[in-house]
């Protein structure tokens, strides 16, 4: 019997390979963007790790290059570009993992009304952060030699199940995510003319610092709406999924959950 590697054409591998590539990792000190800084080092790639805080003690490793940069300020997004390319010359990919996670009702039980500046700011980072990190960084992948399959690069982004499961006092940060997940087409579509692939990651309940002020009976009451397994998720199974959506040439254009069947 002849195996499916052996079935039609000869198989030829046309992947992104993650060993030696260079990829931009936001929020790159803490949570979901460490672990995915650790996990591709760990996979001999290269990696730009950009955060509002440069902690160099998290990685010790010559493949990481460390830049503080605050991705509301778009000359901030530039200057680590440009000190990424003279360092590492191609940037491959972009994973967009920093962001605030805020909550506020409309109307709160004294009668204050939320602050409008609040919501601005959550939109701001999360929202117009990761596209101004999209459009500065897809520049510089288009002009990357293709591979054998013409691609030149990847790009994912973090929204959440808030965008869908939004509960009271999420609606910043709902709206913030549910943009994110909007976009993912479009630029996708946009993108493909490039050699770009772009997808989004829509994690559950994750056990990173972000977590860390829900209190000890919420956590439990998140735990146990998950379907299986009824845990919070590990930051390395993030990493995992975004090691996978790399390499994985047909997923493209699409938001994927990561939570365990969890529903709220």
């Amino acid at each position: 019997m002849r195996s499916a590697a052996n079935i039609g054409e000869p198989c030829e591998s046309v992947a992104m390979q993650i060993p030696n590539a260079t990829f931009i990792v936001t929020g790159a000190s803490s949570g979901l963007g460490l672990a995915v800084s650790r996990y591709l080092v760990g996979q001999h790639a290269r990696v730009v790790a950009l955060d509002l805080r440069q902690d160099r003690s998290e990685f010790d490793d010559d493949r990481i290059l460390c830049i503080r940069a605050d991705i509301t300020r778009s000359d901030d997004i530039a200057a680590a570009l440009r000190e990424a390319t003279q360092k590492f010359r191609l940037i491959h990919g972009l994973i967009n993992c920093a962001g605030i996670l805020y909550a506020e009702k409309l109307i709160s039980k004294d009668g204050a009304v939320f602050d409008l500046e609040n919501f601005k700011r959550c939109l701001d980072v999360n929202l117009v952060g990761t596209f101004d990190m999209v459009r500065q960084t897809s520049v510089a992948m288009m002009d990357n030699p293709p591979n054998s399959d013409g691609e030149r690069g990847i790009i994912i982004n973090t929204a959440s199940i808030a965008a869908s499961d939004g509960q009271i006092g999420q609606s910043a940060y709902a709206a913030s995510k549910a943009a994110i997940v909007g976009m993912t087409l479009p630029l996708a579509r946009e993108l493909s003319e490039y050699g770009i692939r772009v997808m989004t990651v829509s994690p559950g309940v994750f056990d990173t610092p972000m977590f860390s002020s829900v209190k000890e009976h919420q956590r439990k009451a998140l735990e146990q709406q998950s379907l299986f397994p009824s845990r919070l998720g590990k930051p390395s199974e993030f990493a995992a999924l975004i090691a996978h959506t790399i390499e994985n040439p047909m997923l493209n254009g699409e938001v994927i959950r990561l939570d365990a069947g969890l529903r709220m």
